[in-house]
């Protein structure tokens, strides 16, 4: 009888709590503000209060009523005061579990030993939004995992490379594994470049990046994960050259490229059917029917994730935003590999064996080289604060030659003395003067023999 009392007296409570909701013609954004209002009022969550509006559409003022007699959720059974310390106790170490909190509240004298039981306090600030999974989305400055799209094409590519199957194309017929480069758009999911390849490199990523960039312009940014074969001094330097702004994903935080890792997902239907070919299992013959599948089975198939589920290539064509092409030899240019070298003291650097001619006017300075890895032959040094020039292979001949001569900001200045030497003199002299003459006390104290 007392139990089924205090079930009704917590009903009221509830449904006191939820008039305001209750009002006939009320829209859904009005109902949103004051469902807001609830929560700072009372610090009972969203989530909760809309549970409440469900049971009480359902079963009516019964449907407010706890489940059980163990089960009652009501504000009154845990104090304000002692649940707002829960919560201050919670967010000054985030991961203090609730068997901790309690364990201080009973040593400060809060609550009684045995007063709070771990599941009723672990429901108050779950319904607050400080459970220990609400908290961790926060702690350390982490992110909650929500979906974004970008709002137009080229605003941003991602990449990534995925593992693929072993064909016989290792010395010998061996088998060797082959890897999968993808520059996938985001806002229109749409494949820019993809290809399988035979090495996990920096190179297979340039051969991507570059095709892509050709056929469909350059993106305004680049989103790549943290690979060795992404984070190169090349990729710095080409995004640079084309305007291009490159972002890393945070450590270990695959959500932020969602969208190609799904995509890489897909891409095991299809080996899952090339699995079947037995015959001709050559990388160019991978290619052609990935190509193939590409086409048929991803880029004109509707997208459950773009509006009107149309299909990516549609996606991409119809988009409205113009594409942004750049010169060929710009495009060249920032795809050139680049490197560091220290300048010798003979003005010279050293690259794949090789000595070259850079300059004296450069010794112990760090430049970068600039080269197609076609042809070595001739490189490009590029230095701050001065134009890129030519460097050529060092050619030894029968003569030394004649040293240049120093530019003119390296020359010794011409002095009449020692600025070294006129400071130590006067340091000595102030420290003679401040030093007392030594005292001789032999004598002193002594009169004709006889102490005084």
């Amino acid at each position: 009888m007392k139990d089924n009392k205090k079930a009704e007296e917590i009903a009221e409570q509830r449904v006191k709590l939820l008039s305001p909701l209750l009002a006939a013609g009320l829209d859904a954004a009005k109902a949103m503000e004051i469902r807001q209002q609830i929560c700072t009022d009372t610090g009972i969550s969203d989530r909760t209060i809309r549970r409440y509006l469900t049971d009480y559409k359902k079963d009516g003022f019964s449907g407010l009523k706890p489940k059980s007699k163990n089960q009652t959720r009501t504000d009154v059974a845990i104090p304000t005061n002692i649940i707002n310390e829960a919560i201050t106790l919670r967010r000054e170490v985030p991961s203090r579990s609730i068997n901790q909190i309690i364990q201080i509240l009973e040593w400060e004298g809060l609550v009684s030993p045995g007063e709070i039981k771990r599941s009723t306090l672990q429901e108050k600030l779950s319904d607050r939004g400080y459970s220990t999974r609400q908290m961790k989305m926060y702690a350390g400055g982490g992110l909650a995992a929500r979906r974004y799209q970008k709002s137009f094409r080229n605003q941003m590519w991602q990449s990534d490379l995925k593992y693929a199957c072993y064909l016989p194309i290792g010395p010998g017929g061996t088998l060797k594994q082959v890897y999968l480069a993808v520059f996938l758009d985001d806002a229109t999911r749409f494949v820019l470049h993809a290809e399988f390849f035979s090495t996990l490199d920096q190179i297979i990523v340039e051969d991507c990046f570059r095709q892509a960039i050709q056929k469909y312009g350059v993106p305004e940014s680049v989103l790549f994960d943290n690979g060795k074969q992404y984070r190169t001094k090349w990729m710095g330097r080409a995004c640079a050259k084309m305007g291009i702004r490159l972002m890393y994903a945070r450590p270990y935080s695959p959500e932020c490229k969602g969208k190609i890792e799904v995509f890489n997902k897909y891409i095991d239907s299809f080996l899952n059917e090339f699995a079947l070919e037995k015959n001709n299992r050559t990388l160019e013959r991978l290619n052609e029917l990935f190509w193939v599948w590409l086409d048929e089975c991803y880029q004109n198939k509707p997208h459950s994730g773009l509006t009107n589920n149309i299909s990516p290539e549609n996606a991409y064509r119809i988009d409205i935003k113009p594409i942004k092409y750049l010169e060929p030899e710009l495009v060249a240019t920032a795809f050139l590999h680049c490197e560091e070298r220290k300048v010798d003291k003979s003005g010279c650097i050293s690259f794949e064996g090789v000595k070259y001619e850079v300059g004296i006017s450069f010794i112990g300075c760090k430049v970068d080289i600039i080269y197609d890895p076609l042809s070595t032959d001739e490189i490009t040094i590029e230095y701050e604060g001065h134009a890129a020039f030519k460097a050529k292979k060092l050619v030894i001949g029968e003569h030394s030659g004649k040293r240049p001569k120093l530019p003119e900001h390296l020359l010794p200045v011409k002095v009449e003395e020692s600025r070294l030497l006129k400071q130590a003199s006067k340091q000595n002299d102030k420290r003679v003067k401040t030093l007392a003459p030594a005292v001789a006390y032999r004598g002193i104290g002594k009169v004709g023999g006889s102490d005084v």
